[in-house]
């Protein structure tokens, strides 16, 4: 796919909420030359109470709280971890595509990423109703009982969701960095799997430190 070269009519129609669905490219290139990095904030803060939310499953995150008062931690906590994530995100892919020749900035990656959270906006109203007619079988790992009517329905979502944001993710990267799309693949892949070796070293050598220490 060529990276997209738009016109001021194409930018006039473009709602990034619902435009990145099917125009990631397009979407990104809006975001990065009209849109400001506090409307990208705001875009990610609202994809990432969605986010926030599917990660409760199995979580045990204090079981004894009111379903009210964990979505609104949810709320309070989406844009610190979606800035933080986002610009973590942004940077890896700033350094990564430039192996490329990519030619992306951190401030258009930053912008351009933050639409890599819209789709889990559509999460929203499937956690919030399983969180509220059943916070028991959501959150606790042990959970023994029947399964609730909404859990079939948002686990085919999440899995949707979530393969939709990585088409996304490397659409925008693509655009931002203006390389194709196999590179901005290559952008993501590579730096996942370093992270992902660097992570299960780590816990391997904390896990053998700690049997370690009690053969003691």
């Amino acid at each position: 796919m060529e990276n997209y070269k738009d016109t001021p009519q194409d930018r006039q129609n473009v709602n990034p909420f619902l435009h990145v669905w099917m125009h990631p490219k397009q979407t990104a290139r809006f975001m990065i030359d009209v849109k400001s990095t506090g409307f990208a904030i705001l875009v990610l803060s609202i994809g990432y109470i969605g986010s926030l939310l599917s990660g409760l499953i199995d979580s045990n995150f204090m079981p004894e709280l009111s379903p009210w008062i964990i979505a609104l931690f949810c709320v309070i906590l989406a844009p610190i971890v979606g800035i933080i994530g986002t610009a973590i995100s942004a940077f890896i892919f700033w350094i990564f595509g430039k192996l490329f020749k990519g030619t992306a900035t951190f401030s258009g990656l930053f912008k351009a990423l933050s639409l890599s959270a819209v789709p889990f906006i559509a999460l929203i109203p499937f956690y919030l109703i399983w969180l509220f007619t059943s916070p028991e079988s959501l959150m606790d790992a042990n959970f023994i009982g029947s399964i609730p009517w909404i859990f079939w329905p948002t686990l085919l979502a999440t899995l949707v969701v979530t393969i939709w944001s990585v088409v996304v993710t490397v659409g925008v990267v693509g655009e931002a960095h203006q390389i194709s799309n196999w590179k901005a693949f290559f952008t993501i892949f590579i730096p996942t799997i370093i992270l992902g070796i660097v992570f299960f070293i780590l816990i391997m050598v904390l896990v053998i430190g700690i049997i370690g220490v009690g053969l003691m």
